[in-house]
């Protein structure tokens, strides 16, 4: 699969068979990711691997509370949208997927995040490039600063979780989904 291909066909993906990802496949993965670019060749990135199911439950049960009290500011513009779907007690944060990988960045600048970004691309581009599946599950980063889930984790409490990424192999075919034309600004 060319790199065009990869782009164009990664989708996110919110339905998982029960098959476990392996060891193996996961230093894969984040082997690309350590190959992203980084701003003053920091490499800020630190990863965190999650494969116990009691442990996902559970963080998902949290993500669950802090959306009931803070689900305005997570989605401002769909509050109502929140408040219904994402606390139901049939939904799990991580749609039950067998692995979550987070990117922590430690504190070291500016271009941290960015940094954690660019390495989250180049692991979940080279999962879709070997049939796995990927989504950034952006409701569990508060959770996961939480002193509580650091605390838990044994995350040092001035990492910051940046970039949650549940993996696993796809239940289903993700059919592709439309996108608007580039916006151009301006073009002098």
């Amino acid at each position: 699969m060319n790199i065009n291909e990869a782009i164009s066909g990664r989708r996110s993906v919110r339905d998982y068979t029960t098959q476990r990802v392996d060891e193996d496949s996961i230093h894969l993965l984040l082997d690309a990711a350590v190959h992203a670019p980084t701003a003053m060749h920091e490499e800020p990135w630190a990863f965190a691997v999650i494969q116990n199911k009691s442990l996902l439950n559970h963080l998902s049960d949290h993500v669950k509370e802090l959306l009931v009290d803070q689900g305005d500011l997570i989605h401002s513009h769909g509050a109502n949208h929140a408040s219904n779907y994402f606390i139901s007690p049939e939904f799990n944060a991580f749609y039950n997927a067998l692995t979550l990988i987070i990117i922590y960045g430690k504190p070291m600048g500016v271009f941290v995040g960015a940094d954690c970004w660019l390495a989250a691309q180049n692991l979940m581009l080279t999962a879709f490039s070997r049939g796995l599946g990927t989504c950034v599950i952006g409701l569990a980063v508060t959770a996961l600063n939480t002193p509580k889930w650091k605390k838990e984790l044994g995350i040092a409490a001035d990492m910051t979780a940046y970039a949650p990424i549940i993996v696993g192999v796809p239940a289903s075919e993700n059919p592709p989904t439309a996108r608007k034309p580039p916006e151009i600004l301006i073009w002098k």
